[in-house]
């Protein structure tokens, strides 16, 4: 895949998509969003239906119009939060055969259905729609991801029908894709009858859906190869939190086209800063050292007049020295978190530029 036509608009791909969780990349507005290269976020929709609610954002003109952003916005559905927390402790919900029960705090109390999520995204005014999945960890037993894959393609069946009748129903001229989510954990068996039955129901993309990396956190490759075979190679695939610099090469290869990871921005608040080894032109991606990273906050960069990278064109390199973010950091400045974050997601963008010359 090359493209993901959307109704007015192209996406190139490989493509990486900064998380924008509650509707902003925390400290960018979205001029700097823009000038960093990225064609698109993904937004939490779960926390946009606590706050400020699906009502406000349909009323204000949807999420284009609320945030200020012309590219692309896929919403996630929000499962994969969700069940993170239900793990963590079961008083924040539980899972049924028709959604999942999430209770985030005593006083509240959240129904999220299939057919919710869908109607949620798609009066947001979503670009890419993401079918609500059930999400498992690798450790998991194969009784959970055996319940995991029946539920999501049960869930699957109700978003893309809900999806067919708000089409109808409340047509929009920017029509949104809808995308579903391969679960199945590390049994080969369950994802593929996790795919088969999402290619039967008919998504405009696929996801690999659930945990992509082992507890020593390495990635998951032969299941993330396995999985991308059993998608449709005139889809786009979608290797979901999917962040760091090495794992996306090794997606790509494997064949995924689209990613997202809040690592760039996370790292970039705590100041790491990503940076290319050497010459873009001459840099092999087939090796692990074709990127490093600074610790800004350490003392030897108080004198360092250089910017975090010579090669590099964002507007932090352009403008502010070593010395200074350091010194910004050191005051805790909300300033850092901005100039830092603009960096690491324009290298992120160059990363992507670099898989599409090599794969030309």
């Amino acid at each position: 895949m090359d493209t993901i036509a959307l109704s007015n608009r192209y996406i190139e791909l490989p493509a990486f998509l900064p998380d924008a969780t509650v509707g902003v990349v925390k400290s960018l507005d979205s001029l700097d969003l823009y000038n960093t290269g990225v064609q698109g976020i993904v937004v939490n929709i779960l926390h946009l239906m606590r706050n400020p609610g699906i009502s406000v954002i349909k009323g204000i003109g949807g999420l284009h119009k609320f945030i200020n952003w012309n590219g692309l916005i896929l919403t996630d559905s929000g499962g994969f939060q969700v069940f993170s927390m239900i793990r963590e402790n079961s008083r924040y919900g539980t899972v049924t055969k028709d959604g999942i029960i999430f209770k985030p705090s005593s006083r509240e109390k959240i129904d999220l259905t299939p057919e919710k999520c869908i109607r949620a995204q798609y009066f947001c005014s979503s670009d890419i729609i993401m079918s609500l999945d059930y999400c498992t960890h690798p450790d998991d037993s194969y009784q959970v991801n055996k319940e995991s894959v029946d539920n999501t393609i049960n869930w699957a069946v109700k978003s893309k029908a809900e999806y067919k009748k708000l089409l109808e129903k409340h047509p929009r001229e920017d029509k949104p894709l809808i995308f579903g989510i391969i679960q199945g954990g590390k049994d080969k068996e369950l994802r593929e009858k996790c795919a088969e039955a999402l290619i039967e129901i008919g998504f405009d993309g696929y996801g690999f859906g659930g945990w992509p990396l082992d507890k020593e956190g390495n990635l998951l490759t032969d299941i993330l190869g396995y999985t991308a075979e059993l998608m449709p190679d005139n889809l786009t695939k979608y290797a979901m939190g999917i962040g760091r610099p090495e794992n996306i090469v090794i997606c790509s290869k494997l064949g995924y086209d689209l990613f997202d990871c809040v690592v760039p921005t996370r790292e970039a608040r705590h100041g790491r800063l990503y940076l290319f080894n050497g010459d873009k032109v001459e840099i092999d991606l087939e090796t692990s050292s074709f990127y490093s990273n600074i610790f800004i906050k350490e003392e030897r960069y108080t004198r360092d007049e250089r910017p975090i990278s010579e090669s590099c064109n964002c507007y932090t390199c352009k403008n502010y020295s070593r010395a200074y973010l350091h010194h910004l950091f050191k005051l805790e400045d909300c300033l850092s978190f901005r100039l830092a974050t603009i960096h690491n997601i324009y290298f992120y963008n160059e990363l992507m530029q670099l898989l599409k010359e090599k794969n030309r």
